[in-house]
C-alpha cells in the first residue's frame, strides 16, 4: 500500500500490510459500540429514562462517602459538559431519584446521593444488567478484562484531543483546498493583460 492512502503513520499502528490491523480494530470497536449503544438503550427505557440519566445514576451508584460526586465529578466521569449534566440532574431530583445535599468541606458545593427510590429503581435494572454484562465480557480472563479497563481509560482519556485535532487538520485542509482552486481558476497576468489590450482595441 502506498503511504499516501495510509490512516495512520505511528509505526506502532502500522504492520507489513499497512494499516490493515487498525482498521480492523476501528470496525471492531465500532461493531461493539453499537451493541453498548444498543444494551445502554434498553436498560434506561426499563426504567423509563433517557440514557444520559441512567449513567448519571449508575455514576452516583459507585461513588462513596470518601470521594462523594458532585455535577463537575458526574461531568468529567461520563465526558459529558457540566450544563448538560445540571440539566439532566435536576430532572432525576425532580423525580425523586437523587437527592442534594451541602458538600462537608465546600458550602458552595453540592454533592450527589441516590433516594432510596433511586436505589430501588437500581436494584430492579441490576437484574437486567447482570445477564447482558455477563454476555459482553464473559469471554474474557480477569487480567484480560483489567487491561482492557486500563487501554479504554487512556484512550478515552486522550479521544477530545483527538476531536480537536480532526477539527484543526480538516479546516486546515480545507482552506488548504481553496487556496489551490482559486490559484487554478485564475487567469494568469499575462492572459490577463492580453485580454485587456484586445478590449482597449
Amino acid at each position: 500500500m502506498t503511504e499516501a492512502l495510509l490512516t495512520a503513520s505511528k509505526p506502532e499502528l502500522l504492520d507489513k500490510e499497512g494499516d490493515r490491523t487498525l482498521r480492523g480494530v476501528l470496525y471492531d470497536y465500532f461493531a461493539f459500540g453499537r451493541s453498548l449503544d444498543a444494551c445502554r438503550e434498553i436498560f434506561a427505557s426499563f426504567v423509563d429514562l433517557s440514557t444520559t440519566q441512567y449513567l448519571i445514576l449508575i455514576a452516583i451508584k459507585n461513588s462513596t462517602a470518601e470521594e462523594p460526586m458532585g455535577v463537575n465529578q458526574v461531568a468529567e466521569r461520563l465526558y459529558l459538559s457540566g450544563t448538560f449534566v445540571t440539566n439532566e440532574v435536576n430532572k432525576l431530583v425532580s423525580d425523586g431519584l437523587l437527592e442534594k445535599s451541602p458538600h462537608p468541606e465546600d458550602r458552595r458545593r453540592v454533592q450527589l446521593a441516590l433516594t432510596q427510590h433511586g436505589v430501588g429503581l437500581l436494584i430492579r435494572l441490576a437484574a437486567l444488567q447482570r445477564p447482558v454484562n455477563d454476555a459482553l465480557f464473559g469471554m474474557l480472563t480477569r487480567e484480560e478484562f483489567r487491561t482492557l479497563s486500563h487501554l479504554l481509560s487512556r484512550l478515552a482519556s486522550n479521544a477530545d484531543r483527538a476531536v480537536k485535532l480532526a477539527e484543526h487538520v480538516k479546516a486546515t485542509l480545507k482552506f488548504q483546498d481553496d487556496q489551490r482552486a482559486l490559484t487554478t481558476n485564475s487567469p494568469s497576468p499575462r492572459k490577463k493583460g492580453r485580454a485587456t489590450l484586445r478590449n482597449s482595441r
